[in-house]
């Protein structure tokens, strides 16, 4: 007897001690909003903040936008499992403006950013408190953001962000959220950038269910987890090579870190791999390795770019696949 229920004991200790842990930011408001920003980003493990080369969206760090070359425009779209979806679309440009500064040898420098993403599921199956169908249900979920920023010199640019959050849940249950990030990015040489960015401050979703349950109906508060990203990206000029490394921390107890690299193979042809969510407070977090490619190409004044991400999403039937489009004009 006393054998069987050392047995019983050590078989309940291991299953007790195997859960995997979980993260309290996966319960938190605004999941969709912190998967990453297009098949560029996504690809290089979301490692974006100090990056000031390339396509460039305020999402990863508000003062990024200063550095843009040209008027940018993207979209993408993603593929994945269980009906989801989750879609970009960003215009990035910078402007100069003012008198050229002799000693300095520039102009002032600024810039703007702005996007949406939308996400959402579908083809869920309604029932009714007897069990019985009453259709397909979808939700939908979307940040409207617009990004301002300005270079106050030649190493230093400080930008702040607006994001507006719109939640349709469910019928008439819906709730908007408003939440700022800021940013700042410092160009130590030609080659290395250092950042730091908050982000999600003050967001939260107020919910209000008597539309749907009457006095029963209850008022609820989904606060965002507000965000912290120190990050530094290298460019090795001479080879094509640009590497990039990033810290992110939270009020809900993450400690991730990323990782991200992008290699031109032959003109106008890149290769990307990254490595999100790292998470050192959490050794059950399973990483997201990634990887990907961008092609460009010239029509007249307009620079087409057509890019791929692969994102490798555990717990999911498949993987996702992002599929953009930038204009650079």
């Amino acid at each position: 007897m006393i054998k069987k229920l050392i047995l019983i004991w050590l078989v309940f200790s291991a299953f007790s001690f195997a859960q995997v842990e979980t993260n309290k930011i996966s319960s938190m408001a605004g999941a969709f909003s912190r998967m990453g920003f297009g098949a560029r980003g996504m690809a290089m493990g979301n490692a974006m903040s100090a990056v000031t080369s390339g396509n460039l969206s305020s999402y990863y760090n508000p003062a990024l936008s200063p550095f843009q070359e040209g008027n940018m425009f993207q979209t993408a779209y993603s593929f994945l499992s269980h009906d989801r979806s989750l879609n970009f679309l960003n215009f990035t440009k910078k402007f100069e403006f003012g008198k050229k500064d002799t000693k300095k040898k520039r102009t002032a420098v600024a810039g703007l950013s702005l996007g949406i993403i939308n996400a959402g599921v579908s083809n869920i199956d309604g029932r009714d408190n007897q069990g019985l169908k009453t259709g397909e249900l979808s939700t939908s979920e979307n940040q409207f953001f617009i990004g301002v920023s300005n270079r106050f010199s030649e190493k230093l640019s400080v930008g702040i962000s607006i994001e507006f959050y719109y939640f349709d849940l469910y019928d008439e249950v819906t709730s908007t959220a408003v939440g700022i990030d800021v940013g700042a990015l410092y160009r130590v040489n030609e080659n290395l950038n250092l950042s730091f960015f908050l982000g999600d401050l003050n967001a939260k979703y107020e919910w209000d269910t008597s539309p749907v349950y009457g006095r029963d109906g209850l008022d609820t508060d989904n606060a965002f987890p507000t965000t912290k990203k120190i990050g530094a990206a290298y460019t090795f000029w001479e080879y094509g090579l640009l590497v990039a490394a990033e810290w992110e921390g939270s009020n809900a107890g993450t400690n991730y870190l990323r990782f991200g690299g992008e290699y031109e193979i032959i003109d106008k042809f890149l290769l990307r791999a990254g490595l999100d969510r790292l998470n050192l407070s959490n050794s059950d977090e399973p990483v997201r390795p990634s990887a990907g490619f961008s092609y460009f190409y010239n029509v007249g004044s307009v620079t087409l770019g057509v890019d791929y991400a692969f994102v490798l999403e555990p717990y999911s039937a498949f993987d996702q696949h992002i599929v953009g489009v930038n204009f650079n004009f």
